[in-house]
């Protein structure tokens, strides 16, 4: 931890007594990590609620656009103004800290400490949460071999094994962690009891007649919901200017639900005036599932939306230059060049009308860069307030910490003052077909859907199980605003085409493969793993950020 992150570090103690948490509701981790005990719901179940802000973003380069870092440096500016705020963040996943993007818990002086336990095991939910899955995995193996008296159909086992690294030579029969069921149902449950319900839920596969067979019914379960015990409990930590920070769960946003866990949501909001969470990339991807699934499974409704962009992120939309997955960002992407970012700027207009859709009050965080054009800054400004943003600013955390998004704060603050008409785009009892095709053309601005045969039968069978009902989570590429990570901008007239239809009835979702998803991601050419080392004569380690 560099001295520049350790600046403001407080005893974990004075975190939680901030909060109001009490000293035996916490179970400490080392000295910068504890998790809260749930019982802590009980106890403070008559207090208000905060506001609820969610931090979003426009379709990013391949390196990510600094959404984690706004969300963190927001919350910081808020804290410095006297409000009692929390960030809730999803712990990184070790596929990108070792494969494309790196760490991804913030940078610079807008960042959680401490760092690297963040980027890496923290308290070690997410192998919980492999192991778990991967029990589930053996005890239907293991059924097989022994008669296999429920007569599960071979040919009809839909449950993978699971693996916390991006690694393509483990393709179909392996998805990363992230991906697993068990991540959304650890985000997504209550308490234990309905973690314990949720588990028991998961269908693995199906009879020669049809019938799906549960976790339950293979005596799972109970075994898995043991595992999950401490898992399940929120970790708390803080920003490198001591403003608290939960961590925990960590589903992908393209490819699960993309939203840390509503059990960290929910007691920050009963300890916070403000609570500043984040989904994973764009608002057509993290932020629908944030309100269509997150939303629903929790009852609470958000204030107000920041959405995230970078001057840099509407060029390559306007066509200014392409980026390479794992590879720096070409020049072409960081100078000056209003033709590109004229043309590019429509990628943020639809991203404004998607969370205006949802009738939350928009707020544009331009993320800055040392390079970025004050003119170029000014006309995204003024572009973002013309398509409807309740307010657009400038935020520079990464240079400048919380208070580089003392202007955002503010604007934040006047956005949840305003009401909210909050309401998903598709009821419960639309048809499935209906949800598939309300996002597709609502919020990618697609003509239409396409289902392979497999995607069809896939839903009459769903519907047949009496599934039909649930949402739906999207798995697609988060690079453009369609399935096809080649389309750029605001494209428009092509037909969304879907894959597969795989049911996740214990996390309460189906889930829509686009044509071309993997569920295991693979490493670049030159993995962010080259990077990271021990240093020999300290033992710290080094290149993780």
């Amino acid at each position: 931890m560099s001295n520049r992150q350790s600046a403001h570090i407080r005893p974990l103690r004075d975190i939680a007594q901030a909060l109001g948490l009490l000293e035996n509701e916490l179970v400490p981790y080392g000295r910068l990590t504890a998790k809260v005990d749930l019982a802590v719901l009980k106890r403070l179940a008559g207090r208000p609620h905060g506001r609820y802000v969610l931090v979003t973003a426009t379709n990013p380069t391949p390196m990510g656009e600094g959404k984690t870092t706004i969300a963190i440096g927001l919350a910081m500016a808020l804290y410095r103004q006297g409000r009692r705020a929390v960030v809730t963040l999803r712990q990184p996943s070790l596929g990108p800290v070792f494969g494309i993007k790196g760490g991804g818990a913030g940078g610079g002086r807008a960042c959680l400490v401490p760092l690297e336990e963040v980027n890496l095991h923290l308290t070690g939910d997410a192998h919980a949460v492999a192991t778990s899955h991967n029990l589930l995995a053996a005890f239907v193996d293991n059924h097989l071999f022994h008669g296999n008296s429920l007569g599960i159909k071979s040919e009809g086992i839909s449950w993978p094994r699971v693996m916390g690294i991006s690694d393509r030579a483990l393709r179909p029969r392996f998805v990363i962690t992230e991906a697993s069921e068990v991540m959304a149902i650890l985000a997504l449950a209550g308490d234990h009891a309905d973690l314990r319900r949720r588990l028991g839920r998961i269908i693995i596969g199906l009879t020669g007649e049809g019938r799906p067979v549960t976790a339950e019914e293979l005596n799972c379960a109970g075994a898995m919901a043991v595992i999950l015990k401490e898992a399940l409990c929120p970790n708390l930590l803080q920003t490198c200017e001591g403003t608290p920070a939960f961590v925990h769960a960590g589903p992908f946003g393209n490819i699960a639900h993309g939203n840390s866990s509503v059990l960290a949501d929910a007691i920050a909001l009963r300890c916070a005036d403000y609570v500043v969470t984040e989904a994973g990339f764009g608002s057509e991807l993290g932020a629908e599932k944030f309100f269509h699934i997150k939303c629903r499974a929790s009852g609470f409704r958000p204030h107000a939306v920041v959405v995230v962009t970078t001057l840099r992120a509407l060029k390559l939309h306007g066509g200014a230059g392409a980026a390479q997955p794992g590879k720096p960002l070409p020049p072409a992407l960081l100078r000056p060049n209003q033709e590109a970012l004229t043309r590019g700027i429509c990628n943020l207009e639809q991203h404004i009308a998607n969370m205006k859709a949802f009738g939350v009050p928009t707020v544009v965080a331009i993320n800055g860069f040392p390079e970025d054009s004050l003119d170029e800054r000014r006309y995204v400004r003024e572009q973002a307030l013309a398509a409807g943003a309740f307010a657009a600013v400038v935020a520079t955390p990464w240079a400048d910490g919380g208070e580089g998004a003392t202007e955002l704060a503010h604007a934040v603050e006047a956005a949840c003052a305003q009401p909210s008409s909050f309401a998903p785009l598709y009821a419960d009892t639309a048809p499935l077909k209906e949800k598939i095709g309300t996002i597709a053309r609502r919020l990618y601005g697609a003509s239409g859907v396409a289902y392979s045969p497999q995607a069809e039968a896939g839903i009459a069978r769903l519907c047949a199980l009496g599934l039909g009902h649930l949402p739906v989570c999207m798995a697609k590429t988060p690079l453009s605003l369609s399935h096809d990570a080649g389309l750029k901008g605001r494209p428009s007239g092509f037909t969304v085409p879907v894959r597969e239809l795989r049911p996740f009835a214990g996390a309460g979702f189906l889930t829509a493969i686009c044509s071309g998803v993997q569920l295991m991601p693979g490493l670049p050419k030159q993995p962010a793993g080259e990077r990271i080392d021990l240093d020999p004569e300290t033992g710290e380690i080094v290149g993780l950020s």
